[in-house]
Order: C-alpha cells, then sequence, then structure tokens
C-alpha cells in the first residue's frame, strides 16, 4: 500500500481568474498520464493551523465563530492562516492560541495533517495538541476586530465534543478531525508517540514548490 505522496502532472496553462485578499481563483490546464489534456478550477489558499487546547479535566478550548460562506456560527478550535511569511508553524499556533482563547501551553505535539477540500481548494490545516496550559494576554498590538470581536471561548469536555460530531451537531473540518484524532490518542495510548510539533508536513512542501513554480512564471 502506498500512502499520500507528492505527484504533480504538467500544468500547460495556468489562470487567475479573481483575485482576492486571501485567496485566488484559478484555472489550470492539465495533461494526464496518459496524454488527455483535462481542465481544473480550484482556490489558492495561504494554509492555516489550528489547536486542540486540552486541559486536566480531558476539557478542551473551543471557540464560537460565524462563517459567512455557509451562514452558520460553528463551534471551532482557535486556528488562523499562515499567512505571515516564514513563520514558524509553531509559532503561529501559539499566537492563535493566545489571541483567541487567551492561553499559553508549555506542551505542544502534532496531532494530524489535513488537506481540508482537495477537490477544489489547496488549503492545508495542521492540528497541534497544547498541553499545560495557563493564562495569557492577547499578543500586543493585536487587534480584535470583524467575526472574532463576537466570539466566546468555552471550555468543553471532550467526550461531549465527540458525540456531538457523531450527532450531526458540529461541522467544523478542523473542529471533526481534531477532536477525533485526540480522542483516538487518548483512547489508544498515542500521546507519547505524537509527532514533534516541528515533525516535516509534505503538504505544505508541496505547497511551497507550488507556489514558486507559479512565481518563477509570472
Amino acid at each position: 500500500m502506498k500512502w499520500d505522496s507528492a505527484e504533480s502532472w504538467p500544468v500547460t496553462r495556468h489562470q487567475v481568474l479573481a483575485t482576492g485578499s486571501v485567496c485566488d481563483f484559478v484555472e489550470d490546464d492539465i495533461s494526464t498520464p496518459n496524454g488527455e489534456q483535462i481542465t481544473r478550477q480550484y482556490i489558492t489558499h495561504p494554509g492555516a493551523v489550528g489547536v486542540m487546547a486540552l486541559d486536566e479535566q480531558n476539557r478542551i478550548a473551543v471557540v464560537d465563530q460565524y462563517r459567512h460562506p455557509v451562514a452558520m456560527k460553528l463551534i471551532e478550535p482557535p486556528a488562523g492562516l499562515l499567512d505571515v511569511a516564514g513563520e514558524d508553524y509553531l509559532v503561529t499556533a501559539q499566537r492563535e492560541l493566545a489571541e483567541e482563547a487567551l492561553l499559553a501551553a508549555a506542551t505542544w505535539r502534532v496531532l494530524v495533517d489535513v488537506v481540508t477540500t482537495p477537490g477544489g481548494c489547496e488549503e492545508s490545516i495542521r492540528m497541534f495538541l497544547a498541553c499545560d496550559l495557563s493564562p495569557a494576554p492577547r499578543p500586543e498590538g493585536f487587534v480584535v476586530e470583524g467575526e472574532e470581536a463576537h466570539m466566546d471561548i468555552h471550555w468543553v469536555d471532550l467526550e461531549a465534543v465527540v458525540e456531538a460530531i457523531y450527532a450531526g451537531q458540529i461541522q467544523s473540518p478542523s473542529m471533526i478531525t481534531g477532536a477525533l484524532a485526540l480522542h483516538g490518542a487518548l483512547r489508544d495510548g498515542r500521546m507519547d508517540s505524537l509527532r514533534a510539533p516541528d515533525a516535516p508536513w509534505p503538504a505544505r512542501e508541496v505547497w511551497a514548490e507550488r507556489r514558486s513554480e507559479r512565481q518563477s512564471h509570472a
């Protein structure tokens, strides 16, 4: 069995159809291995990190965030975009945890890496596990605005989150993947074997190579 691996079919034409403040909508003409020519449209994305912050009572810190594209307020883990060039993934996660949940953590591991919508968006997200928590101020200069000005922070029992997932009451992909990965790690005794916070992230390596290729042909 061959697990996920990098593979790039030749792009014969790349066109930016629309440019946004965070993402672009693009179209590629692609040559398949048997020579067929196909066209695919998708959304570029800078990537993201999320944090499952777990306390000693097996509760996790979550926020309720309004998501306009789906017209819902979703229960989500603290998370944020990888939109600071060259910033370490862990540093981004630590900042997001402080900004959204007013927390710091002494222990960090990687729970799971996910490509959220591989058929239509290049977004990948790394879900971190943060333990040994303590209160923390928001980073200096951070201004709460937009959707974040209307978020509340909650401490929720992990088992209750898992039950809500299976009951169809939680739909955020980061919340679902993070909670189920954490629940499975606790159940199966995997906590001590989770990856280090600086573990390789293959999807981001592919993303960086593709971005470099686009810039070289711009």
